[in-house]
């Protein structure tokens, strides 16, 4: 977290600006009549925005995950927490997790990782069901969010680099309990997404490139330890991945709930989001600068987010997210020459 609030980790390329929605110059609609309301994984949400897992596990968690959930659940949207590994296999700092629980947030995801649940070491204890079923206990979740993180893993000195069998086991997983699965911040091809889908996974959450680079995080924890060739790779992949708005329009075609993340940072990228067919948008970055402040900073981002996006519904005659998601937009720039490869 110190990584992500001190240092320059953003995506070298903002895709979103890509995404250029038609003025309606005429709206023929109140601003007061726009409804932001969605269901999401069978919850109503106010608006369609989701708190991405982004935290916990060590003590200062306790209070950004508070702040979150607290403003989740007065604002009516969704949110995760950060993989929930440390509490769950090695009892830390479960409280930085748990204070989810006290809030009344419309929809829980609890958050595991995908190395987690295959052996990289003989011996080594995965994550099961019993695991999974404490990890949502934890903070009452309603659906488990497995994170795929594996140009991450590549990045630390002391990561994991062990993904055979992770699809199977993702399907045994999902076969037991309602699944999203979400990248952090390299994005979801439509292959990988096909897998997963005919492995019984309810959603995804594309966190495409484009966001906070986590190889740049990792390629400054590498150089603090001295890492000198894991810092080289950190590097040498800061932008690599899927867009996040070409994430999104590969996926939204099989069906299922997708979740638009990976440097959203307004109301009008979320809009953007839902006109490509997302159901929903994730924010995390600037939601953590807030949150690490405290509440009431918590609660202003994400009104203004909101508000931000009852704005981008109005410009373009959008009275619900319905008909968000069937405004016209143009394709420019990167995103489109990705489209036409």
């Amino acid at each position: 977290m110190k990584v992500v609030l001190g240092k320059d980790v953003e995506g070298r390329y903002r895709y979103w600006n890509d995404v250029q929605l038609i003025h309606r110059a005429l709206p023929e609609i109140n601003f007061d009549e726009i409804d932001t309301t969605v269901s999401l994984l069978g919850k109503k949400l106010a608006a369609p925005i989701v708190i991405t897992g982004m935290t916990g596990g060590f003590p200062d968690a306790a209070k950004i995950n508070g702040n979150l959930a607290q403003a989740a659940a007065e604002v009516g949207v969704a949110m995760g927490v950060g993989s929930e590994r440390a509490a769950i296999l090695r009892g830390q700092y479960p409280e930085s997790y748990s204070c989810v629980a006290r809030f009344d947030v419309p929809l829980k995801f609890a958050n595991i990782g995908a190395p987690q649940i295959v052996a990289q070491n003989p011996g080594d204890r995965v994550v099961g069901p019993d695991d999974v079923r404490a990890a949502m206990d934890l903070i009452h979740a309603d659906v488990l969010a497995i994170h795929l993180n594996f140009l991450q893993e590549m990045v630390q000195p002391e990561g994991d680099r062990r993904a055979k069998g992770c699809l199977d086991r993702i399907g045994e997983l999902a076969s037991r309990f309602p699944v999203l699965v979400k990248e952090t911040g390299a994005g979801l091809s439509r292959e990988v997404a096909e897998q997963l889908r005919d492995r019984s996974v309810k959603a995804f959450d594309v966190s495409g490139t484009g966001g906070t680079s986590f190889a740049a995080v990792e390629h400054y924890r590498a150089l603090e330890q001295g890492a000198e060739r894991e810092a080289r790779v950190g590097k040498t992949f800061w932008d690599w991945g899927i867009p996040s708005p070409v994430s999104v329009l590969e996926l939204v075609p099989l069906g299922l709930p997708v979740i638009a993340s990976g440097g959203v940072r307004s109301g009008l990228d979320v809009a953007r989001a839902l006109a490509l067919g997302a159901g929903a948008a994730g924010i995390a970055g600037g939601m953590l600068r807030a949150a690490a402040t405290d509440f009431a900073q918590t609660k202003k981002e994400l009104e203004f987010l909101v508000h931000e996006l009852k704005v981008a519904m109005f410009l373009t005659g959008s009275k619900t997210v319905a008909d968000l998601q069937k405004a016209p937009y143009l394709l420019t720039g990167e995103s489109r020459l990705w489209r036409l490869r």
